[in-house]
């Protein structure tokens, strides 16, 4: 069953799998999904909304709104969420106010929750874009997404807007300082296990050289026949192949 989309700016807190208590901050439309992927396996189901360009959408909340909501929810909650995080209805840092929302939810954390860190979970699509990356920088925990070792599968799985290009991702993800990089697992023939994907995807890994790897599969609902969860066995395999190459590694 496909989740339903977030209605506010503020959701959770969640029991994030790889966060633990997170608190949630949605900084795009209430009403639909805006992403530059529209992956096979998403939970919020197909992108009706699908691009690659930071633009002024109708509903985004405000830089002001987002600072409010978050001061509201802090204020209210009986104790601090261990993260805050950014997510939400497809890629945070489609808004054109990313960095300066960042700024502004790192000072109401520091007033407000001081015990609790930074995150945001991205596909990666606009790490190429300067003022994004220094965004990102800011944030405590920088979770980035990187599916797929080959461009052929890296179209078919995560299915990116004309233009994207996984080399590209890749270099900016290698300039990008304590990144962590998650990665969906999938079997079944929209998948992205099969043998010549996981081993460019690997040495794509060691190029990055990022601070750690976090490895799952698919465990709600998602929009594309064909697909199933890989085994844990499957999972268990890849994480060794990465801790061999000295990144950390875990599956969650």
């Amino acid at each position: 069953m496909l989740l339903e989309l977030q209605k506010g700016i503020i959701y959770g807190p969640v029991n994030s799998r790889r966060l633990g208590r997170s608190l949630g901050i949605n900084i795009l439309p209430g009403n639909r999904k805006v992403c530059p992927f529209n992956c096979v396996y998403c939970q919020y189901g197909w992108t009706k909304f699908h691009c690659s360009k930071i633009q002024r959408f109708p509903e985004l909340p405000s830089v002001k709104a987002t600072r409010q909501a978050l001061k509201d929810e802090l204020l209210a909650m009986s104790f601090p969420p261990a993260y805050i995080t950014f997510s939400g209805n497809g890629e945070p840092t489609l808004h054109p106010d990313f960095g300066l929302i960042v700024e502004e939810v790192i000072t109401v954390r520091n007033q407000l929750a001081p015990e609790a860190k930074t995150a945001v979970l991205s596909n990666s699509v606009l790490i190429y874009d300067n003022t994004i990356k220094n965004a990102l920088e800011k944030l405590d925990v920088k979770i980035m997404k990187l599916d797929c070792g080959e461009e052929k599968t890296f179209k078919k799985y995560n299915q990116p807007c004309s233009g994207i290009k996984l080399e590209d991702i890749t270099a900016g993800l290698k300039k990008l300082s304590d990144v962590t990089i998650q990665t969906l697992i999938s079997s079944g023939k929209s998948g992205n296990f099969n043998s010549d994907n996981i081993t460019s995807w690997v040495k794509r890994i060691k190029r990055i050289n990022p601070l750690s790897v976090q490895i799952y599969t698919i465990d709600r609902g998602y929009p594309a026949k064909g697909l199933k969860p890989a085994r844990k066995k499957e999972l268990d395999q890849i994480k060794t192949t990465i801790q061999k190459s000295g990144i950390s590694a875990a599956v969650f």
